[in-house]
């Protein structure tokens, strides 16, 4: 499969103008260095796994760029795409708000710096999962385009959503690095909402794909292993 690299560079350059609008804008500054190397880890991790894709991987890439709203995507789950896009822009422009333009909360830098770190554990449990699922779309939904079967390898021998469990530690780790006590109030709440996509994904799985079911039975934990 070839990839679109214009369409992908174009996404790449509007995802890194996004991102910066709902960091920068409600700060009132560019002024901001927690702010930078934010923009810089993330998106020099988005471009890198990009890449990484497009080169082993095209088929999961273009799957990650159309697979929501194609065909098979669960209705429920258009909804909670829908609602949770503004939740997850709305915690961006609070974090910039409190730890900028208003000071509602004061974090020492030592947090910010493990921030960082929890934010690169995250990227790197991302890339394991991608390196492993090569069904892992965006949207719920059955691939049976693609022959979409159980993925029990890698991080998967140890929790059943991975990738789930790295947005956790992303949320933490981007509160963190940018210095907001209400945006660890707000990745609380993502992750909840989160946590209930989960349940909800694995009934589908469990219903629709050949051996989701003994799977579960084999691994236990969702989140964390053995805790969660």
């Amino acid at each position: 499969m070839k990839v679109n690299v214009t369409e992908l560079i174009i996404r790449l350059i509007l995802t890194a103008v996004g991102f910066g609008v709902v960091l920068f804008l409600p700060a009132g500054t560019l002024a901001w260095p927690a702010g930078w190397v934010y923009l810089v880890l993330l998106f020099g991790f988005t471009i890198g796994i990009t890449v990484w894709l497009a080169r082993f991987n095209p088929e999961l890439l273009e799957e990650r760029m159309s697979g929501i709203g194609k065909p098979g995507q669960k209705s429920w789950d258009k909804v909670f795409l829908a609602l949770l896009l503004p939740v997850f822009f709305g915690w961006y422009v609070v974090m910039a708000l409190d730890a900028v333009r208003f000071e509602w909360s004061r974090m020492p830098p030592w947090l910010q710096w493990i921030g960082a770190g929890v934010l690169l554990a995250s990227f790197y449990i991302f890339y394991l999962t991608f390196r492993e699922n090569t069904y892992l779309s965006p949207a719920v939904r059955i691939q049976t385009d693609r022959g979409q079967t159980v993925v029990s390898t890698g991080p998967y021998r140890h929790v059943r959503h991975p990738m789930y469990a790295g947005f956790i530690l992303f949320t933490f780790g981007t509160a963190l690095l940018l210095g907001s006590v209400y945006g660890l109030l707000g990745a609380l709440v993502l992750n909840a909402l989160i946590a209930w996509r989960a349940v909800r994904e694995e009934q589908v799985l469990k219903s629709e794909l050949a051996g989701y079911d003994e799977y579960m039975t084999r691994v236990k934990s969702r989140f964390v292993p053995y805790l969660l």
